[in-house]
């Protein structure tokens, strides 16, 4: 599928389901991987990134059974018994991969290296690398280890109190699971907080992690005992269907079995200050995360200004809000939203140069985006780019169009949605 065509449609009323969190999905086989005994984990997403992962971790001679298309089997080989890989670890198109992976891999007993496709060359790797320096680790790099490939040198590790300069799950990760090979207390403080399904996976797992407001902390040298994952359905996959049903007026959609971990709900509050209905059911919970459903309606939106300690929670959702926003009436503006500069894309200068192509009214700032709506789209020919949620993010705008839109470039969505085409269909 290079090329995926969406039409206008009628007002509907669906209950869907969509796949598994990558976020999580990520952790469960890392964690997994490192704890000791079998981890069995059910939901597991399988799209390229998280295929990935696994294969890093079978080259560092950890065994992972696929028992169906979701379910997985993970033979831990604790954090130390990892082995030094025959050849490169590659992570194709994965950020979590490789940014989680060097921490793990910066208090090993070998020496790795570490690359991945052509867009995690163009990626930052000092956010990580310079804090994991600062424990002692040995990284090098291109550009002193700014970008791919990066070759880490196993080394005795030192906690340290970190101030990250960005609110990343990513970094924040690397760090403490660096922290779990390291003597003494690893400390890191954010600006706002970030997702934090690492610090509740591991409490699942059986580590001690200390979290208030902003800061996590860690003690090293602590093991990870082995445990069963049921991941949510992906909140950041959800938010193209909300948006389907925000798209279509007169349109409800229910989307069941979702995670409704807080530091990822932005999305949620954003529809609701749009003037969307939504009402959100939690009804179960599974390795520290709530599992719940979302019903999302709306006939009429308005403009909001996004800003502040709202974004990491919705930093992923950028694109498909701006989508959204072309429809609101008013001006919407998005701003403190730098760090989509550094995604699988620019994602403020793609988002804004892709809608454009449809008649949209939108404006790229140094930080975020400025939408004037509500806007008639029309068809055109847009690409993905290679970034997944710049192709599906087009993809519900067609949903809008006076004609077709078609996406280039709409393999990357198997990244992170497997079927998502198949369940825009069924709309």
């Amino acid at each position: 599928m290079s090329t995926l065509t969406s039409n206008r449609i009628k007002p509907f009323r669906k209950t869907i389901t969509v796949p598994g969190d990558k976020s999580i999905s990520h952790r469960a086989i890392m964690f997994g991987s490192i704890a000791e005994g079998i981890t069995t984990i059910e939901g597991f997403l399988p799209g390229a990134d998280c295929l990935s992962t696994i294969a890093c971790f079978e080259k560092l001679g950890v065994q992972v059974e696929r028992t169906s298309a979701t379910s997985v089997r993970v033979v831990g080989k604790s954090i130390n018994g990892l082995r030094q890989p025959a050849s490169i670890l590659d992570v194709g198109n994965s950020g979590t991969t490789i940014r989680l992976m060097m921490g793990i891999l910066a208090g090993a007993s070998f020496s790795s290296t570490l690359v991945g496709d052509s867009s995690i060359g163009k990626r930052p790797m000092d956010r990580v690398v310079n804090p994991l320096r600062q424990m002692g680790a040995v990284i090098d790099g291109k550009e002193d280890g700014r970008y791919t490939p990066l070759t880490i040198e196993g080394s005795f590790l030192q906690g340290i109190t970190y101030q990250s300069p960005v609110s990343s799950a990513q970094v924040k990760s690397a760090i403490l699971l660096a922290g779990l090979s390291a003597s003494g207390t690893t400390t890191v403080l954010e600006p706002a907080v970030s997702r934090d399904h690492t610090e509740r996976m591991l409490s699942a797992f059986g580590v001690q992690v200390n979290r208030q407001f902003n800061e996590a902390s860690i003690k090293g040298e602590q093991q990870l005992s082995a445990t069963h994952v049921t991941v949510p359905g992906d909140i950041s996959s959800a938010a193209f269907f909300l948006a389907a049903a925000l798209m279509v007026p007169s349109s409800m959609i229910t989307i069941e079995k979702v995670g409704l971990n807080p530091t990822r709900t932005g999305i949620i509050d954003v529809f609701r200050a749009m003037g969307a209905e939504v009402t959100v059911d939690e009804q179960q919970e599974s390795s520290g995360e709530p599992i719940g459903s979302i019903t999302i309606t709306s006939d009429g939106l308005k403009r909001i200004e996004i800003g502040g300690e709202l974004i990491p929670r919705l930093i992923d959702e950028i694109p498909i809000i701006a989508v959204v926003a072309t429809q609101a009436k008013g001006k919407t503006i998005i701003r403190d939203a730098a760090e989509l500069k550094v995604k699988e894309t620019n994602r403020i200068s793609t988002t804004a140069n892709e809608l454009r192509k449809l008649g949209a009214q939108i404006e790229e700032t140094e930080d975020g985006l400025i939408i004037e709506g509500p806007t008639p789209l029309q068809g055109g020919i847009c690409d993905s780019h290679g970034d997944h949620r710049i192709g599906m993010a087009m993809a519900i705008a067609g949903l809008a169009t006076e004609e077709a839109v078609v996406v280039n470039g709409a393999d990357a969505i198997q990244v992170s949605f497997p079927g998502f085409y198949e369940l825009l269909k069924q709309l």
